[in-house]
């Protein structure tokens, strides 16, 4: 088994140039929501020289809309194809799905960053460009994985199921399509940027919109009005106190070296018309962190309850409440068991390739995870290179020893997990 351990990871080495070019090539395609057809086809391309059964399908929105956890802000999917890859076990072993989104956030300004986002710039032993730490580098780390299995003739007992889906960004209908279309397996792995540490709990979270009202007035004669924006400071402490008193309560020892782990972020304020008018009406929308244990509609109605509670401390909303509506996208929470034998298989693959023992946290963010383990009863975990700090930011970027890094420890997993038939 050493010696087979060995091999893959000589081969990873070896074909570290090959595994960079991939990478750049992904990169170089745009693949914002909607427009994720050519980075698809990079993906295809190369899974088109495995050999495993490849599923390459528009997700159906008749179909999706139908389920209670689909959200997404898009109409269809056309020219927005879902990837699936499957490798047939030989038996006996368990079945392992890998999955990976192909669509990423937009770039922003591209004048705030340092080179072209899609140029896929390589520079001091990084890689730089939209996407390539969220998460086209865990996706090229799961690619070598699959490669350097077949590469060094390895026959996996239980099936490999490699997905390449879009949406995530927007909610996770990609993923939950993957569902629907019946695939499933023993257990999933996510190559999400953890900074090599192992993700055994995410958040979820979704957004919001408040409105607060006022009483419109002329600016010179703003007593005869009521200012929304000054009621909004109101709402906005509100927030600021919900939080605390929901993060309180969060005593789990992976979130120690989380400030604020389930956050109330406000991402949005919009309000009056008029420099000389009081404003009327103002417009909050924002973000509200859900705990790997917490139900979402039990969080809603704390969130709820918190913000009727302001006509306590003035009367102008005993008669104007807030409206507070959940819209857009959401990402279900997640947790797993330290100990389950998904935990334990990666953490002995991390510990045989870095010589340390693997830290495991809670993510500060929602992933794909939660839809899988929600809609497909499906044990997730979220692992793989990059970090959090760089995901969204300009220049971001993916080192590629980390990438070579990752996919080893997946290797090693994938022949623990789905286990080796023997010749």
């Amino acid at each position: 088994m050493i010696n087979l351990e060995e091999k893959v990871c000589r081969w990873i080495e070896d074909n570290k140039d090959n595994a960079v070019r991939l990478l750049k090539k992904l990169i170089a395609e745009k693949s914002t929501i909607g427009e994720e057809f050519n980075a698809q086809a990079v993906i295809l391309e190369k899974l088109r020289q495995f050999q495993m059964e490849v599923d390459v399908y528009e997700p159906s929105i008749i179909q999706l809309k139908q389920h209670p956890y689909f959200v997404s802000g898009r109409e269809n999917f056309a020219e927005s194809p879902n990837i699936v890859a499957r490798k047939h076990g030989s038996g006996g072993g368990k079945s392992i799905i890998l999955n990976g989104h192909i669509d990423v956030v937009p770039e922003g300004s591209i004048g705030k960053w340092s080179t072209h986002p899609y140029l896929a710039v390589e520079k001091n032993g990084k890689v730089y460009g939209r996407g390539a730490s969220d998460m086209k580098g865990g996706t090229t780390a799961l690619l070598l994985a699959i490669e350097a299995l077949e590469a060094c003739g390895i026959t996996l007992k239980g099936d490999l199921i490699f997905q390449s889906v879009t949406d995530e960004e927007n909610g996770g209908a990609g993923t939950l399509s993957t569902v629907l279309r019946g695939y499933k397996a023993d257990g999933a792995l996510i190559p999400e940027p953890t900074n090599l540490k192992l993700f055994i709990k995410q958040q979820g979270s979704m957004w919001f919109r408040i409105i607060v009202k006022g009483l419109s007035a002329h600016g010179g004669t703003r007593y005869e009005g009521v200012s929304a924006i000054e009621k909004s400071i109101l709402v906005l402490n509100a927030l600021k106190e919900l939080e605390k008193k929901r993060n309180v309560r969060i005593k789990d020892p992976l979130y120690h070296n989380t400030p604020i782990p389930v956050p109330i972020n406000i991402g949005t304020i919009n309000g009056g018309s008029w420099p000389s008018s009081v404003a009327d009406l103002v417009q909050v929308e924002g973000r509200c962190g859900v705990a790997p244990d917490e139900d979402m509609n039990h969080v809603k109605l704390e969130i709820e309850n918190g913000l009727k509670s302001l006509e306590k401390q003035d009367e102008w909303f005993k008669f104007h409440p807030v409206e507070l509506e959940w819209y857009g996208a959401h990402w279900l929470p997640n947790a797993l068991d330290e100990n389950h034998d998904l935990v334990r298989s990666l953490e002995a693959s991390f510990e045989k390739i870095t010589n340390h023992t693997a830290k495991k946290e809670a993510s500060p963010w929602g992933t794909d995870g939660g839809m899988l383990f929600h809609a497909g009863s499906i044990p997730t975990i979220v692992f793989g290179p990059g970090e959090t700090k760089v995901a969204h930011h300009t220049d971001e970027y993916i080192e590629i020893e980390a990438m070579l890094t990752s996919a080893k420890i997946i290797s090693l997993f994938l022949l623990d997990w789905c286990e080796i038939e023997n010749d």
